[in-house]
């Protein structure tokens, strides 16, 4: 049978069909008021974005799905985890002012926020999987505690993943720094020749592995893993072993997005924004152009048949020539192999189809 993807397009010519109305609309269609009882504590997994950032999900589109569960006699709140990188998230207190600072006020959104894995990103749990690369994941406490949660994620490119949607932010966004090193742990950089010496990678290196052998960086045993180097550096020097380090990568992520649903997989609805799609991850403190024009919005129950309907959407559409997307401009080419050719984003899909997450044979429901 196939999972049922619910899609409001971007366009509109109504004020009683604006996008606040469609995401209301998306709700109750896949079925997520469904999901939740009275007096039900809802986690709403969001990404704040990092300050700089201007691709992060609209506060006012989390908003609606903040109404819709308290309409239902729910309690939510909004949540996120500490990041793995040095920046203006990487404890609980920068991330609760970089939230707000973005937008995600309480006067905004109608829910306070709680930050999942604690000051320091050491409240989590450990989750039993028994899969291929990990036997137990590490999950962040006051997600794993709640029993309902949505996942609201900006769909956009990513420089390891392909794409970033639903299935990333729960493997990510779940996971305290210790998991999310344990994700990035098959990620070896290695340092080619165009390296020009500039030391940028230096100080963005939250190991401390990076040092300037002469006139070229150098990344030493303490690596680990994180691929901040990878994407900070201005000419592109720095790669990981795409052939080996990427797939594995991939499932390990996936792994980890299996783990953050373990304990309530028929309890978690997920709503994809496809606007502002951007090449890289809302973690920079800045956004490129946009790869194609906006989509519109998707919901539905099965992380898997979202993504794979997100990845499907953005294909269809003409590239932005304008962009960083070097090639496949041409409606339904390849967006994220125009940006990585080297990563084939639709593993995590496969994977977390063979997990059980869900399934990539869904149907488009147009509201």
């Amino acid at each position: 049978m196939k999972s049922k993807v619910y899609f409001a397009p971007i366009h509109t010519s109504s004020k009683q069909l604006s996008l606040h109305e469609k995401l209301r609309r998306l709700f109750d269609a896949a079925g997520f008021d469904e999901l939740i009882e009275e007096k039900d504590i809802v986690a709403l997994k969001v990404h704040f974005g990092e300050k700089g950032n201007t691709a992060y999900v609209n506060p006012t589109f989390v908003r609606q799905i903040v109404d819709k569960v308290r309409a239902k006699g729910g309690k939510p709140f909004l949540t996120d985890t500490n990041t793995l990188y040095n920046g203006a998230r990487a404890n609980a207190v920068d991330h609760l002012e970089t939230a707000i600072y973005n937008g995600f006020a309480y006067s905004v959104v109608n829910a306070p926020i709680i930050i999942a894995d604690g000051l320091f990103s050491k409240n989590s749990v450990e989750v039993e999987i028994n899969q291929k690369h990990f036997s137990k994941v590490k999950i962040a406490k006051e997600i794993e505690s709640t029993s309902k949660m949505i996942v609201i994620s900006h769909f956009k490119g990513h420089e390891m993943a392909g794409f970033g949607g639903a299935i990333k932010n729960l493997a990510m966004g779940c996971a305290p720094a210790a998991g999310k090193q344990q994700q990035h742990s098959a990620v070896s950089p290695v340092v080619s020749s165009k390296c020009a010496g500039c030391e940028n990678c230096l100080s963005y290196c939250p190991a401390g592995a990076i040092t300037i052998d002469g006139k070229k960086a150098a990344i030493g045993e303490v690596c680990i893993g994180c691929g901040e180097c990878i994407s900070i550096c201005p000419v592109r020097a720095i790669n990981p072993q795409w052939e080996t380090d990427i797939p594995v990568f991939l499932e390990k992520m996936t792994e980890y997005a299996y783990g953050a649903i373990r304990n309530k997989q028929e309890n978690v609805g997920y709503i994809n924004i496809l606007m502002n799609i951007t090449p890289l991850c809302d973690c920079y403190g800045f956004s490129g152009a946009y790869i194609v024009p906006d989509i519109g919005v998707l919901a539905s129950k099965d992380p898997v048949a979202i993504d794979a309907a997100s990845y499907e959407l953005v294909n269809s559409q003409a590239g932005n020539h304008n962009s960083s997307l070097k090639c496949n401009h041409m409606h339904g080419e390849d967006k994220f192999r125009g940006l990585y050719d080297n990563v084939d984003a639709t593993i995590q899909l496969s994977y977390g189809e063979k997990l059980g997450m869900g399934s990539r044979d869904y149907e488009l429901i147009k509201i």
